[in-house]
């Protein structure tokens, strides 16, 4: 996701009062995929502490908090002090799926070290950032949404949520429904073709109930195909986010029989070395194999 972002945000024109254009300056954990961006006239940070000195705001879209941490507080992992980052006077908008208890705890660490943080997640993948229409949700004090509005409806219109820890909630609750619906419809498609009833009208019923997703439509060629190639969101991302919500619904005391059984099939996914592929691809595993324990139907 960061790739297409910075491609949407650079040298596009922000709609405030001074009409700035936005210029990216960009850094990567993985140097080879800088390359692209530095193609295109980028500027490419030598290390994390460079960009936070030189930008405005720096978004933050890493794969998880382990990762957000590494990047932002270097020292955490080091004995060496000089390895610490400076971040006084930085402003952090952090876009990727973590738990609302992590970003709580980043916003409590990043205020102690003299910065500025609030929480922007995004549903949505790579066509909604090409075409500006992510849904951004905001989580902070209403002033911060204020001052960086402009800049985030150049990715789709932010909607503010409310502190932080609250978009990212929102956001682990709309992706538990992801890996529950797409596991549920290919259940069900698997179901069907197993018992020899035709897709198109399993399909035909389906799309005129009110059990519709349009999600289905989208993962329907791919399941019947078996393409999991070219993934906007791969599995092992999905099955993080599970664990994720998994981790704070319980933490909240909620009932979570049904979406460990998503956590499970997604496991299974990623361990048949489907884990870079589309999240579709656990439709190819519901199938028990002769090594699988089935299960006693108790």
């Amino acid at each position: 996701m960061g790739l297409p972002m910075a491609r949407r945000l650079h040298g596009k024109t922000l709609a405030d009062e001074r009409g700035s254009t936005v210029e990216v300056i960009a850094w990567n954990r993985t140097a080879e995929k800088l390359e692209p961006l530095r193609e295109a006239g980028m500027a490419i940070a030598p290390s994390p502490a460079e960009l936070f000195q030189q930008a405005d705001v720096s978004i933050l879209m890493l794969s998880d908090v382990a990762a957000i941490r590494e990047v932002l507080f270097p020292a955490e992992a080091s004995e060496d002090r000089e390895n610490e980052t400076s971040l006084h006077n930085c402003t952090f908008i952090q876009m990727g799926t973590i738990a609302p208890s992590e970003s709580r705890e980043l916003l409590s660490d990043i205020l102690a070290a003299g910065g500025d943080y609030l929480e922007a997640p995004v549903l949505g993948s790579i066509p909604q950032v090409e075409s500006g229409t992510l849904q951004v949700m905001v989580g902070g004090m209403v002033a911060q949404l204020e001052e960086w509005r402009s800049l985030l409806q150049l990715l789709g219109e932010p909607m503010y949520v409310g502190m932080v820890g609250s978009a990212a909630a929102l956001k682990l609750a709309l992706n538990q429904l992801i890996g529950s619906l797409t596991t549920a419809f290919a259940q069900s498609l698997r179901f069907v073709q197993q018992q020899e009833v035709p897709v198109d009208t399993f399909m035909a019923i389906l799309r005129e109930s009110a059990l519709f997703a349009p999600t289905f439509d989208k993962k329907l060629a791919r399941m019947v195909d078996q393409n999991f190639e070219n993934p906007n969101f791969p599995s092992k991302h999905l099955l993080k986010d599970v664990r994720l919500f998994l981790q704070e619904a319980r933490a909240e005391g909620l009932r979570v029989d049904s979406l460990e059984g998503v956590r499970q099939i997604l496991e299974a996914t990623c361990n048949q070395g489907l884990a870079d592929a589309d999240y579709s691809a656990l439709s190819a595993v519901l199938q028990f194999s002769e090594t699988d324990e089935t299960p006693s139907g108790e």
